[in-house]
């Protein structure tokens, strides 16, 4: 008699599991980027760089390529496609972020190749009533953003990534966060534009209340906040001050949120409104963050103290700014007047 306790069951065979399939090149770039919480600017770009070098070479694989093939496709930026000095250096910084970062190849040679030399130019930089007449054709939102550049010397950048609680109205200063080179710092809240700000921050909180009152509400937080404070995305003080009219699909986490202001809105009206001022100058956002400089030297501040307000690293930054004043060549009177 055969009992349940005399059947043998029989033993599974040892299936060793598939090794999970690496990420493709690409992929590996992307994963290496946010892993050094890089931005998503700099995630397209050097994605972009590393695409186009491999397809310059006809698809092969950069481990198999070297300072030759670098060289051979930054001449063709610079001679065929004649792209900028800041074009060319981007491009090898996203190389060189494949070859040790990615591909683990640290080779000497990587530093060996010379970067393209940036020209020196002065910036351009409006006159106080040039910058009166600009601004005077500037509405709404966009004025007021525009007011801020100006009156306060932050970024084009610095401005649309702006949150509600980095603005002190009772201290009337601006906390500017992760500005260039990851730096935090301090500038003014021009007492002309608290009213206005106040009144546009009104409406934003309303734009916020409704977005909550359909389960949404969350906006994108740096690093690992949002694991951290899981419900800080949703909270006022975090918000964009400058958020966008809709929604979109974070490209990252595929959330859907209310992210910043396209900071190209802003260019295109600070570009219309110059052409509409008869200003010959070309001006950009940036323009007013140099006349901020230039004007704020030109009433008397010390130089220090312009750098700090600027985020500038090295005064010798700022000092281009003394070539720019309101005075004429280096400040010295033609001889030609003196007759």
């Amino acid at each position: 008699m055969v009992t349940k306790s005399t059947i043998s069951t029989p033993r599974p065979p040892n299936i060793t599991p598939l090794p999970a399939a690496k990420p493709k090149l690409l992929d590996q770039v992307r994963n290496a980027i946010r892993l050094r919480h890089y931005s998503l600017r700099t995630e397209r770009a050097y994605v972009d760089w590393t695409r186009r070098y491999i397809l310059f070479h006809n698809k092969r694989h950069p481990k198999d390529m070297g300072a030759d093939e670098i060289v051979a496709f930054l001449t063709h930026l610079a001679v065929e496609r004649t792209v900028a000095s800041s074009t060319q250096n981007q491009a090898l910084a996203a190389l060189v972020f494949l070859y040790k970062e990615v591909l683990g190849i640290d080779l000497p040679w990587l530093d060996g190749i010379e970067r393209a030399k940036r020209p020196q130019r002065l910036p351009t930089v409006l006159t106080v009533r040039e910058t009166g007449a600009v601004l005077e054709k500037l509405e709404g939102t966009l004025g007021l953003m525009a007011r801020l550049l100006y009156g306060t010397g932050m970024r084009l950048m610095e401005c649309v990534r702006l949150r509600v609680k980095d603005v002190d109205f009772p201290m009337r200063q601006i906390t500017l966060r992760d500005g260039k080179g990851a730096k935090d710092r301090v500038t003014m809240l021009p007492a002309l534009l608290a009213d206005p700000l106040k009144a546009h921050l009104q409406r934003v909180r309303a734009l916020h209340a409704a977005d909550l009152a359909e389960g949404l509400g969350e906006v994108w937080l740096p690093d690992a906040l949002a694991l951290k404070y899981p419900k800080a995305a949703r909270e006022w003080g975090w918000q964009y001050v400058f958020p966008a009219r809709g929604l979109s699909v974070d490209p990252r986490s595929g959330q859907r949120r209310r992210h910043h202001l396209d900071e190209k809105s802003l260019q295109r009206a600070v570009k219309k409104a110059a052409r509409e001022a008869d200003i010959s100058k070309p001006v950009s956002p940036h323009t007013f963050r140099h006349s901020f400089a230039t004007h704020t030297l030109d009433a008397g501040y010390d130089i220090r103290t312009v750098q700090e307000l600027l985020g500038h690293k090295d005064v010798n930054t700022t000092m281009i700014y003394t070539h720019v004043l309101n005075r004429g060549g280096k400040g010295v009177v033609s001889p030609l007047d003196r007759l």
